[in-house]
């Protein structure tokens, strides 16, 4: 793996160039490639995950309160939340395939780490940690409005999709929604779920994921977007 075309690539994704490199190699590096590696002057993205998630919660909260003059507290921290959790970041990262970049342990990446929700959100916020070290709030900022806060309704849709879409489904009357595992495939640490989605017994779509609730996830979201289209 070659550390510094990563890197490269990186920073013409996210339109952001490093002065320090180490700030963004330390933000792409797993602690299982630390580990397998043995060295020990490298250092893993979680103290960076940690910087990070502070600047986003900043940041966000900075959008939505002023963005949003009557909207309560307790909107104000639900919306937040549902913009910064897990699934939320992981498909941010995804808009700009960042599981290819991070450095991986050869276990870790057997086991599907670069698709794993919990790794792509983490190194997301490293970035985030890594671009506010590297350039102060105003370009960690910058990343965050064009990832994480160019489509919060796309965003939502997608990280509430299952239960906006059961809404939408029970509000017309008669119509009922299912959903059914079509297959798994893959080695054990590393399957593939195949699941279906059912509106009145009819299939409108499948879709794919590392476990059954993700697969459920993104077909409910690819529904939706077909019912917006229409």
């Amino acid at each position: 793996m070659n550390v510094d075309a990563n890197i490269a690539e990186l920073e013409k994704r996210i339109s952001y160039v490093f002065n320090n490199k180490e700030l963004v190699k330390c933000a792409l590096t797993h602690s299982s490639f630390v580990n397998e590696l043995k060295i020990n002057k490298w250092e893993s993205y979680q103290r960076l995950e940690f910087l990070g998630d502070a600047v986003l919660e900043l940041v966000s909260s900075e959008f939505l309160y002023a963005g949003n003059s009557v909207m309560s507290e307790g909107k104000m921290s639900k919306v937040r939340a549902s913009m910064v959790c897990e699934p939320a970041l992981a498909f941010c990262a995804r808009k700009f395939h960042l599981g290819e970049l991070i450095l991986l342990g050869k276990g870790e990446e057997t086991g599907g780490g670069r698709e794993r929700n919990s790794i792509l959100s983490d190194v997301f916020e490293a970035i985030i940690g890594a671009i506010y070290q590297d350039g102060g709030l105003e370009e960690a900022r910058k990343f965050i409005h064009k990832f994480v806060l160019d489509d919060v309704e796309e965003n939502q849709l997608f990280v509430d999709s299952k239960s906006i879409l059961q809404e939408k489904i029970q509000a017309q009357s008669g119509k009922t929604l299912r959903y059914e595992l079509v297959s798994e495939s893959g080695p054990e640490h590393d399957k593939t779920f195949e699941v279906a989605v059912y509106v009145n017994e009819e299939c409108v779509t499948t879709a794919t994921g590392h476990n059954k609730k993700d697969a459920e996830q993104q077909a409910a979201y690819l529904v939706l977007k077909k019912m917006k289209e229409e």
